[in-house]
C-alpha cells in the first residue's frame, strides 16, 4: 500500500459531501477546521447541495470527488459529514488518478466505502479519522495529527478497552463502520481481509443487528481470514424492551472465538468525540494482552 504524501502547512484540501447533506455552517465549521490545521480548505462546487438525504444528486458528489482526484493542485481531501450514499458512487470513482498521485481521503462512517475501495483498487492508504465538520478534542487533534501531517504513530494504549482473546498480531488495517463492511461483503470493493486486523464500530444498531452483520462477515469467510480484531464503539445501541435481549458483550465475545485471533474491544473508533485516526491500509501490530496498537507509517 503507498502511503500518501503527509498534509503539511499549506496543503490544499478539498472538502466534499459524498453522502449526506450538509447545512452552511457545518461548511463554515469543516473550513475552520481545516484552516486551524494551517492547511487551505478547497470546498467542492457541490459540497451544499442537498437531495432528500444526499448531499445532492449522485452525478454532483461523484464529481466534486473526481475533481478533486485528478486535480494535481489538491493534496488532500476531507470528507465534512457522513450519512448515506458513498457506496452509490462507487462503479465510477477515478481509481487510476488516486494510483497515479495518492492523496490523504479522510473521513468515518460513510467514508468507510471509500476507505476499503481505494484500498482495494487504489491501493492506497487512507485516514479513518473525524469528518471535517466535527469538533477536533484534544485528544483526537492529536491522534489527527500524527496520522496527517507528521506521519507517525496515530494510536497506542487504549485505556478503556478490555481483551476479549488473548495474544499478538501483524497485519494491515482495515475496516470501518460495520454496515458499511456487511453492505459491501461480496462485491468488488470489499476489503481485503487476508491476515489483516480488521477495526469496526458502528452507531445506532440494535444489538441483533449488530451479531447479523457480524455473522454475515463470518459467512462469507471474512473473519477466518483475520490475523486480529479490534473493536471499537457501538454507541447508541437500542435493544427496545426486549426482555430476552442478549447483551453487545456477550455477541463481541462470540465473534473473538468464532475468529479464533488476538482480539480487543472499546479501543477509540468510532461515533465518539475522542477517536483515533487509523491509517487503513497500513501495517499495523495488535497486542490483545495489552490492549495496544501500534502502526507503522513511513
Amino acid at each position: 500500500m503507498r502511503l500518501p504524501t503527509a498534509l503539511g502547512p499549506g496543503a490544499r484540501v478539498a472538502l466534499i459531501a459524498p453522502a449526506g447533506p450538509l447545512r452552511p455552517d457545518e461548511l463554515d465549521e469543516s473550513i475552520a477546521n481545516a484552516r486551524s490545521l494551517g492547511w487551505e480548505p478547497v470546498p467542492g462546487a457541490h459540497v451544499l447541495r442537498r437531495d432528500g438525504y444526499l448531499a445532492g444528486s449522485d452525478a454532483e458528489r461523484l464529481l466534486d470527488l473526481n475533481v478533486a482526484l485528478r486535480d494535481d493542485r489538491i493534496d488532500g481531501i476531507w470528507c465534512a459529514r457522513g450519512g448515506y450514499g458513498t457506496m452509490r458512487l462507487l462503479r465510477e470513482i477515478d481509481y487510476a488518478a488516486m494510483r497515479r498521485r495518492p492523496k490523504s481521503l479522510i473521513g468515518y462512517s460513510d467514508a468507510t466505502a471509500l476507505h476499503a475501495a481505494f484500498g482495494v483498487h487504489s491501493a492506497v492508504v487512507t485516514l479513518h479519522g473525524p469528518t471535517a465538520r466535527g469538533v477536533l478534542t484534544d485528544f483526537s487533534r492529536d491522534s489527527f495529527v500524527r496520522a496527517c501531517i507528521t506521519q507517525r504513530d496515530s494510536c497506542g494504549v487504549a485505556a478503556a478497552a478490555r481483551t476479549l482473546h488473548d495474544g499478538r498480531a501483524e497485519g494491515r488495517l482495515v475496516g470501518g463502520n460495520l454496515a458499511l463492511l456487511a453492505g459491501l461483503a461480496g462485491t468488488p470493493y470489499a476489503p481485503d481481509y487476508r491476515d489483516a486486523i480488521l477495526v469496526v464500530e458502528d452507531v445506532g444498531e440494535p444489538v441483533y443487528r449488530i451479531d447479523r452483520m457480524l455473522r454475515q462477515l463470518e459467512l462469507a469467510g471474512s473473519l477466518s481470514e483475520l490475523a486480529g480484531i479490534a473493536f471499537g464503539h457501538f454507541t447508541e445501541v437500542r435493544n427496545g424492551d426486549d426482555s430476552h435481549a442478549r447483551g453487545l458483550d456477550v455477541v463481541l465475545r462470540e465473534i473473538a472465538a468464532l475468529a479464533g485471533v488476538p482480539t480487543v474491544a472499546g479501543i477509540p473508533l468510532g461515533h465518539i468525540a475522542d477517536q483515533w485516526t487509523i491509517p487503513l491500509g497500513a501495517r499495523a501490530e495488535l497486542d490483545a494482552d495489552r490492549c495496544e496498537l501500534r502502526v507503522e507509517l513511513g
